[in-house]
């Protein structure tokens, strides 16, 4: 089995996956990081709870991450708890992806992770990929897997963080579809304003991503990402796959396995011969 790890900026997204099957999945806040102690126990903790041997079922770790200081704690735990040395999905693996930013090195290696499980899920088909979580981000893929970049705005979770931050009276609230537009408290207007701005966002940019990008042309266009399944109702996406950021690690995690075993593989000395 294969412990793939989403380290986003709001919480770490886990997985175990059995051949192509997902197990489980958990979440962990990702501050505060933690030592390596405290993220290895953690993690066995979770698994244990969940069914799973830590030692005898856990053959490989994947991790993809946003948050820099979080992969040196990480990796140490995956070393001492597992040992295993992790896959990172990181400039230079394998991708099957052309990268076409102006600077490839700037993509985040979550999108580079949705955009590989859209390029093996559905392969020959341009595709935009949409994932709401702390940002929405889009990514934009061809037929051909030429990544031709895309758009970040805010997510739902950081409007409302900044409406409650920025303003004397408007306060957090819970993050959900509200049943009318109209908003007939100053909850229930934030709510609107945070679910349907956010949704009429997605279904301008989709238009004006697919004019740009694919000359009019229709993409299959995907949803993910923790808040993706409350917008199943507004028709905005082919398919949602919430856990498409982990599909896409397991399969970044096949394509490096040889290389990456040989780079882990201890160095024959003249004792071992």
């Amino acid at each position: 089995m294969l412990l793939a790890l989403d380290v986003g900026n709001t919480h770490i997204h886990g997985g175990v996956i059995d051949g192509d099957t997902l197990r489980m999945q958990f979440r962990r806040s990702t501050h505060p990081i933690g030592s390596s102690d405290e993220l290895g126990l953690f993690l066995r903790s979770v698994l244990r709870e969940n069914g799973i041997d830590p030692q005898a079922a856990i053959r490989a770790v994947a991790i993809c991450s946003v948050v820099p200081p979080m992969v040196y704690p990480l990796r140490s735990a995956c070393l001492k708890y597992f040992r295993s040395e992790p896959f990172v999905l990181q400039p230079g693996v394998k991708t099957g992806l052309k990268i076409k930013y102006r600077n490839p090195l700037e993509v985040g290696a979550d999108r580079i992770a949705n955009a590989v499980a859209v390029t093996q899920l559905w392969p020959g088909r341009d595709a935009i990929v949409i994932d709401i979580g702390t940002a929405t981000t889009f990514d934009v893929v061809t037929a051909g897997r030429d990544y031709l970049g895309g758009v970040i705005l805010a997510g739902p979770s950081i409007s409302v963080e900044a409406l409650a931050g920025k303003t004397a009276r408007l306060p957090a609230v819970e993050i959900m579809r509200p049943e009318t537009v109209l908003g007939r408290s100053t909850i229930e207007s934030i709510q609107s304003g945070v679910f349907f701005g956010q949704a009429g966002a997605i279904r301008h940019l989709i238009e004006l991503l697919s004019s740009e990008a694919f000359a009019g042309g229709r993409p299959l266009v995907v949803g993910t990402g923790g808040f993706s399944r409350m917008y199943e109702r507004e028709k905005l996406f082919d398919e949602i796959v919430p856990d498409l950021v982990l599909r896409g690690l397991l399969m970044a995690e096949r394509m490096n396995r040889e290389d990456h075993l040989l780079k882990v593989k201890p160095k024959e000395t003249a004792d071992s011969r």
